[in-house]
């Protein structure tokens, strides 16, 4: 990874244990702990976390938009499906997250790491990425449709069947990356770094027929 992306600032001194059974809107959530949680059904609307640690937390049939996370860690955490459309993330860490299906679409992410995450068919189509990087994840059908990107790195990270049309991806280097077959046109790839093996995924782009 060539940038630096600013990692969550928790005091981890002050954290305390705290239990939650339902959020409502505008609820906010401060300097805490919360482990071991499963909630289902929840619907709210600019629901404010910051400064929190959730280990081993599962949400399920829910919809949280426009949530704003702040300086936050997710560790073994389960969010597949949960929709958090127009969320707002900043200085996150995602380690170990089950995320299948989840719908991050028109948020927006700045200093967020993802790391060892399972994320296949997630949607982040039409957010905004700012030193955002995705590390050994699986994101097989992941959507990064007509995403904003300013400084996004992948390493390690299996991304067959991905749309990326109308993402410029200029500066992100997928060399290391694992896909047969990427959905992007070809002005989306000017200045993307891959590896010479990958060159064939995308000569059908220009037009190119190999015999």
């Amino acid at each position: 990874m060539k940038f630096k992306i600013d990692p969550p600032k928790i005091p981890v001194e002050l954290l305390e244990a705290q239990s939650i059974h339902t959020l409502a809107s505008k609820d906010e959530i401060s300097t805490g702990v919360i482990e071991n949680v499963t909630l289902e059904y929840q619907d709210a609307v600019k629901v404010s976390m910051d400064k929190m640690l959730f280990r081993n937390v599962t949400i399920t049939a829910s919809t949280l938009e426009q949530i704003e996370l702040t300086d936050i860690v997710f560790e073994k955490c389960d969010f597949s499906n949960v929709t958090f459309t127009s969320a707002f993330l900043h200085r996150i860490e995602f380690r170990n997250c089950k995320l299948i299906g989840t719908n991050f679409s028109q948020s927006r992410f700045q200093n967020v790491r993802f790391m060892d995450c399972l994320a296949d068919f997630v949607s982040f189509r039409l957010a905004k990425f700012k030193q955002v990087s995705f590390e050994d994840c699986r994101l097989e059908s992941a959507d990064y449709f007509s995403s904003t990107i300013q400084k996004l790195n992948f390493s390690r990270c299996h991304l067959d069947q991905s749309d990326m049309v109308g993402s410029k991806l200029k500066g992100v280097d997928l060399s290391d990356c694992h896909f047969n077959e990427l959905k992007v046109e070809a002005e989306d790839l000017e200045g993307c770094m891959i590896a010479s093996h990958q060159a064939s995924t995308f000569v059908g782009l220009l037009g190119i027929i190999v015999q």
